[in-house]
Formats: structure tokens, sequence, C-alpha cells
């Protein structure tokens, strides 16, 4: 059955009338199943790539979550499965509407107006139902989202890898070929080059600063942060009265608060909060005054965390091991000194910089200096120690790995240009070491 826009508008109408019922309800039926299906794949691209570590629970981690977590594994090949998917299902909707419009008007029509019609129609329901509105609901439950959709996403990326496969070659390709070639400098070298700067053009103050600002990106937490021995720290279940007088022996503005053990900080306490209540009596509750703890792994670089302390607008951060054990504190005041130096204030004494130089090429250090400070103490590369000093980051770690065994006192270990003797040990560590440095 054929007829035109020619027609008269009764003919055509009838000819409207005269198709099977079955037909258009499967037509309508099968175009909004796959509306739904473009919609539910643009969706889904949302969904997992807005996903972050926050959306995750590691305590709650279904199979759908695992099987997200493989497919974000490879970004660029989940990608083209989707962007594959999504454009294969939109040629579907407008190939199966093209074949039913012609059916319906025939294909002597010589204005194409319903055609166009068609067109218009089919791209507004595709943007509309395919595009936005899915994108909407997804970019505001990502989670939900992406785990209703991963078994459906995770079978056609298995379908469609040779293909996405292919793609992506072809689009690596393309990039090795129009992309533009840059220079890639590493830490070593760019040190190297400011190791080479005259002074005459840059002082040695500066030249630090460089070299802490080219260092600050590689430095953890763990390599900047004070030990949990030396963090002052005060028990819960203290007085009030005995709360003031160590405030008064230390003179630090916040105090990690623990109870039973320093493995289990409570909170901190802004030495501020209590100066309305410097007259309370012993019972006095200081304790409802904590303020929430900042903790971090040990392996956090320095550079993340500086932009935490920032956004979250705190100055201290308790870093724990992999067990949730207190490792060692860092603050605010650490950070800076990676890049500016040393920063000494009225409470700060001599013992608290860890070494005491006898001349240039001898210096003694304390055990628990790290690495790090010895190395800028010495005006040494970091990466000197790195072959040998294992998972050490303290000078006294770093003898204890090279040794085996703890050192007696006196006893001198060489390693390259530098010769260390043991000063002084206890049953457990090495508390202090004099260095020398031969030319």
């Amino acid at each position: 059955m054929e007829t035109s826009l020619d027609d008269p508008p009764s003919i055509f109408l009838i000819d409207l009338i005269s198709f099977p019922s079955y037909f258009y309800i499967g037509y309508f039926f099968f175009i909004a199943v796959l509306l739904a299906l473009s919609g539910l794949v643009s969706g889904a691209e949302v969904a997992f790539f807005s996903l972050k570590e926050e959306h995750h629970n590691e305590n709650d981690e279904s199979i759908l979550d695992h099987k997200i977590k493989e497919l974000l594994k490879a970004p660029r090949h989940l990608l083209a499965t989707i962007l594959i998917l999504n454009n294969l299902i939109n040629v579907f909707i407008v190939t199966i509407s093209t074949y039913a419009t012609a059916q319906l008007v025939g294909e002597n029509n010589s204005d194409g107006l319903i055609i166009v019609v068609l067109t218009i129609v089919i791209s507004i329901l595709i943007i509309f139902f395919g595009e936005i509105v899915p994108k909407i609901s997804a970019t505001h439950h990502p989670l939900k989202f992406a785990r209703f959709m991963v078994r459906f996403i995770w079978f056609f990326d298995r379908v469609f890898s040779p293909l996405s496969w292919f793609l992506m070659s072809l689009s690596n390709l393309i990039e090795s070929r129009v992309k533009s070639k840059g220079y890639y400098l590493s830490v070593e070298e760019l040190n190297q080059a400011l190791d080479i700067t005259s002074e005459e053009n840059v002082s040695k103050e500066e030249k630090d600063i460089l070299k802490g600002i080219v260092n600050f990106g590689t430095l953890s937490a763990k390599q900047i942060m004070r030990s949990r021995m030396d963090i002052f720290a005060i028990d819960s279940a203290i007085d009030f009265h005995e709360l003031m007088d160590q405030i008064n022996k230390n003179g630090f503005s916040r105090i990690p608060v623990f109870s039973e053990s320093i493995d289990k900080i409570e909170g901190v306490l802004y030495i501020k909060d209590m100066l309305p209540y410097l007259h309370q009596p012993d019972d006095f509750k200081w304790q409802s005054f904590l303020r929430p703890v900042y903790f971090i792994p040990e392996s956090k670089k320095i550079d993340a965390l500086f932009k935490d302390f920032q956004e979250k607008q705190v100055h201290m951060a308790v870093v724990i091991d992999e067990y949730g054990g207190t490792e060692g504190l860092i603050t605010m005041e650490d950070i800076i000194e990676e890049i500016v130096g040393e920063i000494n204030d009225e409470f700060d004494e001599a013992l608290d910089i860890g070494y005491k130089r006898i001349d240039i090429d001898t210096v003694i250090f304390e055990g628990k200096t790290s690495l790090n400070d010895f190395c800028k103490v010495m005006d040494e590369d970091p990466a000197v120690f790195e072959g040998i000093k294992g998972e050490s980051e303290s000078l006294g770690g770093l003898l204890l790995e090279i040794n085996k065994n703890l050192p007696g006192s006196g006893e001198k270990i060489q390693v390259g240009k530098f010769l260390f003797e043991v000063e002084a040990v206890d049953r457990k560590k090495i508390k202090r070491v004099k260095v020398f440095r031969s030319i």
C-alpha cells in the first residue's frame, strides 16, 4: 500500500487507519524500549566516571562493586564499549523509524515532509530521554545507577572487546601522530639542574626553597611526620588541674587526647577553647571540648595533605599504620618547613632540631632524625640511601637495616662516604649517632 502527500487528506487518513493495529503497537513499543536502553547506557557513562572513593564502602562491598572496580581499571576500554553500544542503539532507532515511515507513507513521497518531521521528533526524543534525563539522574545517584547497569555493561564489554581494542589502537595511533612533543624532566634531573645553578644567579636559600618545591609532591607523610615516641598527648582521664599543668609545661596550641593508649586517640584539644574556663574546678569536664581527629595513612603525599588541610581548615593530622595504630603526627608547620626550611618559634629548643654540628663534615644526630632531615642538614640528595634503607625512614632505622642487629655504643658503620659512629643506645633503639663525611 503506497500513498503520497499529493493524495487527498481523506485518502491518506484512510491509508493510515487501514494499517493493522499490531504494526503501530509493535513499532512504538520497540522504539520505547530502544530509547530506554539508550538512556540507561548514556546514564551509565556518567555514573561510572563520576564515582569517587567516598562512594565505595570497603566494609560493605558487593559483587557488583567488584565488577565496577574491574571495569574502571581500564577506563578507555570501558568508555569505548559504552560509546559503541549507545551509538548502535541510536542507529537502530533511526533505522527502524525510517523503515516504518517508508512503509506508512510509501516511497513516492516527493516532498519528504513526513521524513523530516520524523527525524526532528526522533532527535528530540533521543536527546531528551536518551541523554538529558538519564545523565541528570546518574549525576545525583552514580553508585546506584552504576550497580544497576554493571551486569549489562559487563556483558557488552566482553562482546565488543575486539572492536573496542581496534578503536583504541586507532585512537592511540592518531594521538601519537598529532600530539606535540614535549620534554619530561624527572625530580632527580631538576635537582641536578638546581645544583649546577650558579650562586651568582640564585642564592643558597633560594636554591633550597626551589628544591623543596621540586620534591614537594614526592614526599609522603611517613617521611616528615613526628614519630609516635615524640608525640605529646594527654590522657582523657586526667582532671582539669593536671591538664592545665601539662599545657603550661609544653606550650602546644593543639594537643591529641587519647584513652588508655596513644593508639586510641579520641580527639584534639585546642588550647584556645580552654581560655574562658581557666578558673574552673578540678572536676570540670574539659573532655567535652575535644574536636574530631583527622586520620591519614602513612603513604599519603604531603601535597595532597596540604590541600586537605586547606579545605578542612585543620592544622594537624594523626598518621596511622595499616592496623589502625598511631604511627606519628604531622602538622601544617611540618609541611611548610619542607619548602621554606626550619621554622623556630619561642618554644623550640636546639634539642628539637635533632642534631648538633661539630664542623662542616661532622654532625651529631639523634637516632630518631628522619633521613629526609639528615639529607637536608648534610646537603645531600635524598636518594643517596634509596637502595639500602628498606622501609626505614629514620637514621637509627637505616643503621639497624644495614647492621641487621642493634649495634653497641662506639660501634662504627661505613655507608658510602659516611662513617656512622653510634654514641648512645638503649635496649630497643639507637639514641644518638655521630656522622663523619669524607670528601
